[in-house]
């Protein structure tokens, strides 16, 4: 009994550092006096969290303000020098790595492409140990500060079953990767092994469209919305839909395979092997295709991202330049329709709020394509469901993955009141200017969205 009590005390101080920090985190910087009604807690309660978690460097003085006729206030923040994360995207075209610290401010990034030779396991694996070790080594980092590695990748997650159970031992996470040759691949355990990091610096794998939305919910487009379906449309097509606030603890976010439904039958056929699917039509890759059946004029060889910036241009000349290619634009109508169609069966049965659209050919076509985007979905979905959402493009930009990889291991981080995997040196005790971690991410959506 008194050991089921003395786990009761430690989870209630976990819960009550938590509370703290995630309302800190997402609404700060705030006062002491701020944050008693702000997380229901006790200014006793109060006290002694924000005491902890300064002591330990998990928090910092961010300025002060004037009360009403009292002492002035002290603002409180989470410290950007109390962790680093790093958030990699394992996309259609490369692998991308960031370093941010804690308020999700980049410190180093670099990229490799994966062109050449597509999806080969061990390539990539080389490719995250080696681009691991590049950003730490840029930014003058230590690997022991690190909170957690997060990783956003195409395809299905299994995760390994509870201790005792029948899943394979000391796999963690599996990929299945349909798309990308991936078949039960155990990309954790591979990356724990190649990996030159301190044992416990824990590893975080998920479907990218997830990463990608979790951004946007935190950060983004999403922010503020009860149900939001986030589009991630690459080479290939995902999507993930999220209910509840990002201090809901209630809150869920499940990637889909929508990329795969079905908007056309007897269509073409699709990289997954199946015919008539979105991504058949609507993918990066699948309008690199379309476009060189059409006659476009292309080299074989040309990557995705090139061909389709060629087929917008043949289609959305500048002024004064040649007429629309009239086949590049019948081709991208189709394509709207297609998307159109697919997000009113997101409307029809997830009926959200928002629906955002990102990835890197998401960016590029939804400036031409948006208002044909939603007018085929207002055309296919119930017109209930269709006159309560929006559709957006997504705020974050071309990193929106990577930055989405990097909260979850923050989440986790938030989500244990700031505990670590190992011991790391205090952030510099200087406050600077009163500016919530949240805000480098925002100045980012600003700056990508006047891009």
């Amino acid at each position: 009994m008194a050991e089921r009590n003395r786990r009761t005390v430690r989870d209630l101080r976990r819960g009550n550092r938590a509370r703290v920090l995630q309302r800190l985190y997402f609404d700060g910087p705030l006062s002491r006096q701020e944050l008693a009604p702000a997380t229901g807690l006790s200014s006793g309660s109060i006290s002694n969290v924000v005491a902890e978690l300064v002591a330990e460097g998990v928090l910092e003085e961010a300025g002060v303000v004037d009360s009403d006729g009292g002492r002035p206030r002290t603002l409180l923040r989470v410290a950007p020098g109390g962790g680093l994360l790093i958030g990699i995207d394992i996309g259609e075209t490369r692998v991308r790595v960031e370093l941010f610290d804690l308020a999700l401010t980049e410190l180093a990034r670099t990229e490799r492409p994966l062109a050449q030779h597509g999806y080969d396991v061990e390539r990539i694996v080389g490719h995250v140990r080696a681009a691991v070790a590049d950003v730490l080594a840029d930014a003058g980092a230590d690997a022991h500060r690190l909170l957690g590695i997060g990783i956003g990748v195409p395809g299905i997650i299994e995760r390994p079953p509870p201790s005792g159970g029948d899943g394979p031992d000391g796999e963690g996470a599996v990929v299945h990767g349909q798309t990308i040759g991936w078949r039960a691949v155990p990309f954790e355990r591979l990356l724990r092994e190649a990996v030159d990091l301190p044992a416990e610096v824990p590893f975080f794998i998920d479907n990218g469209a997830k990463t990608l939305g979790q951004a946007e919910m935190w950060f983004g487009g999403g922010r503020g919305a009860d149900a939001a379906a986030i589009a991630l449309i690459g080479s290939g097509v995902g999507a993930c839909v999220n209910r509840g606030g990002v201090l809901d603890e209630n809150r869920t976010s499940v990637p889909l395979e929508w990329g795969h439904t079905t908007v056309q039958l007897r269509g073409r056929r699709c990289r997954c092997g199946s015919i008539g699917c979105l991504e058949a039509y609507a993918g990066g890759e699948a309008m690199r295709e379309r476009w060189y059946e059409a006659g476009g004029p292309l080299p074989e060889d040309t990557d995705d991202e090139a061909a389709l910036a060629a087929l917008l241009a043949a289609a959305y000349p500048p002024p004064g330049g040649p007429d629309p290619d009239p086949v590049a634009v019948a081709l991208l109508d189709e394509t709207a329709e297609c998307l159109g169609a697919a997000l009113a069966d997101l409307v029809n049965l997830f009926l959200p709020q928002r629906i955002l659209l990102g990835g890197w050919a998401g960016l590029l076509i939804g400036p031409h394509l948006l208002p044909a985007i939603r007018r085929y979905a207002d055309e296919y979905a119930l017109r209930h469901a269709a006159a309560r959402v929006t559709i957006e493009m997504g705020r974050l930009g071309p990193d929106a993955v990577t930055v989405g990889a990097a909260t979850l291991p923050l989440s986790d981080f938030l989500a244990r009141g700031g505990s670590r995997p190992a011991p790391s040196p205090a952030p510099d005790a200087a406050a600077g200017p009163a500016r919530s971690p949240a805000d480098a991410v925002r100045a980012r959506a600003v700056v990508a969205e006047g891009v």
